[in-house]
Order: C-alpha cells, then structure tokens, then sequence
C-alpha cells in the first residue's frame, strides 16, 4: 500500500475546474480550456506523499523550470503561457502557479542517464544494460556514461513505481516517429543542460521530462530540471565507486529508512511526519540547487 499519507482536499477557486491532485501538483482546468498548474510543498518518497510539508519548495520548482524552459526554448518550446494568478486565486499560490498550454500529452517518461545509478545503476549490475541498452564493463556508482542515454519509463499514478521500458516498447505504444522525436529532443535537452550545470560546479546525473503534442509540435511541459525530476550532484564531491551527496530530498529518504524513523518501509504502516532539522536540511539543499543554477539569491 501506499500514495498520500493525507491526502489534501482541493481548493476551490471560481472559474477553475479541479481535475488532479498529484504527489506535488494539483491542476486545474480555467474557463478558456487552459491548464493551471500549482506547485505544492509536498513531498514523496517510496511512493508515499508525505504528511510533512518543505517550506518553499513548490516556489522553488515552478521558478527553477522556468528559468530552465527559458534556457531551453530553442530545443524544444514549453507549455507556459503565462505566471499571473488567475481571479479569485488565493495569495499564496503567487510564484507556485503556470498558466499552460492543454496538450496531447505523450504517457512515457522521458529518462535522460549521463551518470550510473539508482535503479540504471541496478539492472547493470544485473546483466550490463540499462533499459536494454548494453554498457561496457568495469562501471561502479557514479560512473559517468560513455554518452548519455534515453531510458524511458512508463508514467504510473500516484503510489506507484514507474517502470523502465525499452526504446523498442515506446516506439510501439507511441510510435516510431513520436519515440525518435522524443529520444532526440531529450538528448538535446539533457545535454544542454548539463552543460550548464557543469558550468555552474553542478554534475546533472539524471533527469526526466514530459512532453506532448501542440498540434503536430512536440511541447516541454510539466516540470523541468528541478531536484525532484534530476540527481544534481556537487562536481567537486564527484567520486565513483559510492553514494553521491545530491541536492534533493535524499535527508527525507535517508532519515525514513533509519532507526531514527522507526518505519518499516516493507510494512503498509504509512510513514511518520518529518522532524524539523530534515525539513530545514532538505529545504536548504533546494534553494542552494536554485541558487547555484540560477546565480540567484532565493529570497
């Protein structure tokens, strides 16, 4: 079992029609058809949204993507079309909440590896691929790739796992046209990207993004390139061979499978709340992300 400890109840805003709550974002639907996307302060971990909120936190995604869809707007446009507050909104939705373009949305994840690890790092262990992709020998966690990789993974709901799939399964739920175009696009934007990052002292092992159709155009859309859909390492604290310290919510993952917690993560026991001091440490490794991306000051 799993899925939201608590799950909220939507806020109710005139013109706006609730469509779904998600692990960090609830959407909306205004009168003209638009989407309205309001970045949260939630948090997951092991497919449980958690009862403990990070201050700031949806903040700090919507104003990270939207520095990274500016970025990134001659590779692949995004879905924004705009940051004002719809009427009657509530005050504390201001710098959380986009305006966006309705798509046809494409139900693949779009992995993009530059780096060994996490569940990459485990199906090589077992047979030297990543989602059937073969690797060389001798790759250890943190390794950095040969060339970076598209390793796509089913989209699953809410306390559930995405699952890796094949380039070969994707082509054949979407088609082989939409699986090349998202496999190039993702490769430009993840490259583009790390360059980035790598500027900015930042290794960007991994990210995932979603796409889908504005007519026949292939649209960024939902978040893009912020601690909860990319492993943004330290590059001076780079070293193969183990864990690498990251600028996410590891403090909540690590502290749930500690004694400390005292949850049993194979249990159907939802987790406990956060302590203070994880909420503060995870909430500071957000802003120095931002902070260090963008040159920025989070304030």
């Amino acid at each position: 079992m799993s899925g939201f400890v608590e799950k909220p109840e939507p806020v109710q805003v005139p013109g706006l029609v609730h469509l779904h709550t998600g692990k960090v974002r609830d959407l909306y639907q205004n009168e003209a058809g638009d989407l309205v996307m309001v970045a949260s302060d939630r948090t997951s971990a092991y497919d449980w949204v958690l009862p403990t909120v990070i201050p700031d936190k949806g903040r700090i995604l919507t104003q990270l993507s939207l520095w990274w869809f500016d970025k990134l707007a001659d590779l692949a446009p995004s879905h924004v079309l705009s940051t004002e507050l719809p009427p009657g909104a509530p005050a504390d939705w201001a710098g959380r909440t986009l305006v966006c373009k309705s798509l046809q949305m494409i139900p693949v994840e779009c992995v993009a590896r530059g780096y060994l690890t996490g569940s990459g790092l485990a199906e090589y262990n077992e047979s030297r691929t990543v989602c059937g992709l073969a690797l060389p020998e001798g790759l250890v966690d943190g390794s950095e790739l040969p060339a970076p990789i598209f390793t796509p993974a089913t989209k699953a709901a809410v306390g559930d796992h995405d699952e890796n799939v094949s380039y070969e399964e994707v082509a054949r739920q979407v088609g082989v046209e939409t699986a090349a175009n998202l496999r190039q696009t993702t490769l430009a934007v993840y490259g583009r990207a790390r360059d980035i990052a790598r500027d900015r002292g930042i290794i960007l092992a991994d990210t995932k993004f979603e796409f889908g159709y504005d007519g026949d155009t292939l649209v960024l859309a939902d978040e893009v390139l912020t601690p909860d859909s990319s492993r943004f390492w330290p590059a001076d604290r780079w070293e193969p061979g183990r864990s690498q310290p990251s600028f996410d919510k590891q403090f909540v993952r690590d502290w749930l499978t500690s004694p400390a917690s005292g949850w049993d993560r194979t249990s159907e026991e939802p987790p406990p709340p956060l302590p203070q001091e994880i909420v503060e440490a995870t909430r500071a490794k957000y802003t120095e992300a931002y902070e260090r991306l963008t040159g920025v000051a989070w304030s």
